[in-house]
C-alpha cells in the first residue's frame, strides 16, 4: 500500500463525465476523496493538478507535458477508454506516473455502431430520414441492397473485429479478413476466409470495415491504388482510426462511383472544419466518432478505470497500465532490467519472423529462471505483438491479443546456465520453421547474443541492419561503402559464421534507416541472401 497518514486522503480528479458508477466505485473508499469537474483545458488543469494523487478523464482533455510537469503528487492517470491519444504517456512515465486505460470496455458498442453503420450505408437510411423530414417521399430514390448473400471484408480482425464479423455471418453474409496477425487455426474457428494479400481480398469484398490501429504502415491503407483495385461499387465502414482511409482519395472514388458509399465515425482532423470536403457527399454517411457511446460502455469503462485506480492507490497493484508492468513496485526495480531485454527480443523478432505465426515460447535460461518472471514473458510478448496491434495493447492485455489472433504461447525455465549466466531466448514458429533471438544482460546494458542461434553481440537499440550472406571476403566492405554513399553511418557491427565459406551473419547498427534505393543497391550482390531492417 502506498504511504498515507491516517488524516489524509487520496486525492482524485474525476473529469469529462466519467459514469457515476465509475465515480461510485472511487467514492467508495474512505480513504479516496473524488472531485468531479467538466472538462479542463491546459491552463485549467494545470491550476488543479498540483496537489491530485489521481487523475481520471475520457477524451475531452488533454493531459499534456505542462500539465504533468505541474503534478507534484500525482501517481496515476486512468483514461476511460482504450486510446492514450490525450495523454502524454512519454512525460508521464518520465515522472513516474502510471498510465492505465480500459481495453476491453467497448468492444461490443464500436461493434455494434459499425454494424449500424454498415446497414444505414445499404439502405441509405440517413439520407432517406433526411428527406422524410423535409417534407419529401422519394421512395424510388433510396433503393438500397440487401446484406444478405453478400462478401464482407475485415480488415483487422482483433476484438472489435471478431464481433463484426460474427454479426455479419448471423445477416448471412460471407466474411473474408485481411490480418497478417492472424493464424490459420484461429480464422478456421471463426468460419471466416483468411487472406494472404490485401490486393487479393479487396476485389472480392461488397462491403469493407476497417479494425486496424493507425500505425505508419496501415495510414491511408485505403487510397487511390487500392480503392481502385476493389469491386466497382463498393461500401465501406471506418470506425477504428482516422486516416486509414486517406479522405481525398475516398471522395473521388464516391464521385465516380468506384464506391457506391461509405459510413465514417472517425476522420484525419477531430472535429472535421467547417469546409470539410466529404461532407457535400451525398453517398457518405458521419457520426462524430460514436463508436464507444452508449451508456452501457460509458459504464464499464468508467467502472473500470476506477476500480483499478483504487487498486493502485490502496494496494499498490498495478493493473492495465500502459507504461508499466503489472508487479508491485519492488518487484518493479528487480525486475527492469529482465523487462528491457524481454521487450526488445520481442520487437526484433516481430520483425524477423513472417508475420503470421503459429506460437511463441520463451525460454529463461540460469538464474533468472529463479525469478517470478511472469511481467518478463508478458513484455516480450507485448513486444512481439505491439507493431500489430498498436499502442493500445500492454503487458497486462497482451495473452488476451495472443488468444484473439490464434497465437499459442508459453513458456519454459532453464536452470543450468549456458554460454551466459542469465540469458532470455525468444522463438517464434511459422509454416514449420523456426525463428529464433536471445539477449543477456551485462552489467547495466542489454544485449542481443544469438539471432536463429548463430552467436554474435549487438546492442538492440535504433536501426539493426541483419544481413545473411555467403561467408565471402569484401562483403561487410561492399555493404559499408554503399551505406556510406547514401549518407548512412555505421555506429557498430558484429559479425558471426558458423565455419570459413559457410553461411555469415552481420548485424550493423545504423544511425539511420537507409532508404530503398541503397537496399536494392546492396542486393545485387549474389552472396547476400537476406537483409532485414529493424527499428527499435
Amino acid at each position: 500500500m502506498l504511504s498515507r497518514s491516517m488524516s489524509a486522503k487520496y486525492k482524485v480528479l474525476v473529469l469529462d463525465g466519467v459514469a457515476a458508477r465509475g465515480v461510485e466505485v472511487l467514492a467508495e473508499a474512505p480513504e479516496i476523496e473524488v472531485i468531479q469537474s467538466k472538462s479542463l483545458s491546459e491552463d485549467e488543469l494545470v491550476a488543479r493538478i498540483t496537489d491530485l494523487d489521481g487523475l481520471v478523464v475520457r477524451s475531452q482533455t488533454k493531459v499534456t507535458e505542462k500539465a504533468i510537469a505541474a503534478a507534484r503528487k500525482l501517481k496515476v492517470v486512468g483514461r476511460a477508454g482504450v486510446g492514450v491519444d490525450n495523454v502524454n504517456v512519454s512525460a508521464a512515465t518520465k515522472k513516474g506516473i502510471v498510465v492505465m486505460n480500459t481495453p476491453g470496455g467497448n468492444t461490443i458498442s464500436t461493434a455494434e455502431h459499425a454494424f449500424s453503420l454498415m446497414l444505414s450505408v445499404a439502405r441509405q437510411i440517413p439520407q432517406a430520414h433526411a428527406t422524410m423530414k423535409a417534407g419529401k417521399w422519394d421512395r424510388k430514390k433510396f433503393e438500397g441492397v440487401e446484406v444478405f448473400g453478400k462478401t464482407l471484408g475485415v480488415i483487422g480482425m482483433g476484438r472489435i473485429g471478431t464481433e463484426f464479423a460474427r454479426r455479419a455471418q448471423a445477416f448471412g453474409m460471407k466474411v473474408l479478413a485481411y490480418d497478417p496477425y492472424l493464424s490459420a487455426a484461429k480464422a478456421l474457428s471463426l468460419q471466416i476466409e483468411l487472406h494472404e494479400k490485401l490486393d487479393d481480398l479487396l476485389p472480392l469484398c461488397d462491403f469493407i470495415t476497417l479494425h486496424i490501429p493507425l500505425t505508419p504502415e496501415t495510414k491511408g491503407i485505403l487510397n487511390a491504388q487500392t480503392l481502385a483495385r476493389c469491386k466497382r461499387g463498393v461500401r465501406i465502414v471506418n470506425c477504428a482510426r482516422g486516416g486509414l482511409v486517406s479522405e481525398g482519395d475516398l471522395l473521388a472514388a464516391l464521385h465516380s462511383g468506384q464506391v457506391a458509399g461509405a459510413a465514417l465515425d472517425v476522420y484525419e482532423q477531430e472535429p472535421p472544419p467547417a469546409d470539410y470536403p466529404l461532407r457535400d457527399a451525398a453517398n457518405l454517411v458521419m457520426t462524430p466518432h460514436l463508436g464507444a457511446s452508449t451508456a452501457e460502455a460509458q459504464e464499464n469503462v468508467g467502472i473500470e478505470v476506477a476500480a483499478a485506480i483504487r487498486e493502485l492507490l490502496l494496494h499498490g497493484t498495478i493493473v492495465n497500465a500502459v507504461n508499466v508492468p503489472s508487479v508491485d513496485a519492488k518487484t518493479l526495480q528487480q525486475q527492469r532490467p529482465y523487462l528491457e531485454l524481454a521487450g526488445q527480443l520481442g520487437r526484433i523478432l516481430a520483425q524477423l519472423a513472417p508475420s503470421r505465426c503459429e506460437s511463441l515460447a520463451v525460454n529463461f535460461i540460469g538464474k533468472i529462471a529463479e525469478l517470478d518472471t511472469t511481467a518478463i514473458r508478458r513484455a516480450a510478448l507485448r513486444g512481439f505483438l505491439g507493431q500489430a496491434v498498436g499502442p493500445e495493447i500492454n503487458e497486462v492485455n497482451a495473452l488476451h491479443y495472443a488468444q484473439d489472433r490464434g497465437l499459442k504461447y508459453s513458456e519454459t525455465k532453464t536452470g543450468e546456465p549456458g554460454e551466459y549466466s542469465e540469458q532470455i531466448s525468444v522463438t517464434a514458429s511459422a509454416g514449420g520453421e523456426e525463428y529464433e533471438v536471445s539477449g543477456a544482460i551485462f552489467g547495466n546494458s542489454v544485449r542481443l547474443v544469438s539471432i536463429n542461434r548463430q552467436s554474435l553481440e549487438a546492442k538492440p537499440d535504433g536501426v539493426l541492419f541483419v544481413m545473411e550472406n555467403t561467408d565471402q571476403p569484401g562483403i561487410v566492405g561492399y555493404v559499408g561503402t554503399i551505406l556510406g554513399k547514401h549518407r548512412v553511418n555505421i555506429a557498430s557491427m558484429s559479425l558471426s559464421r558458423a565455419t570459413a565459406g559457410n553461411k555469415a551473419l552481420s548485424v550493423l547498427n545504423l544511425d539511420s534507416l537507409p532508404d530503398e534505393e541503397a537496399i536494392a543497391e546492396i542486393k545485387q550482390d549474389p552472396n547476400i541472401t537476406s537483409i532485414k531492417l529493424i527499428q527499435l
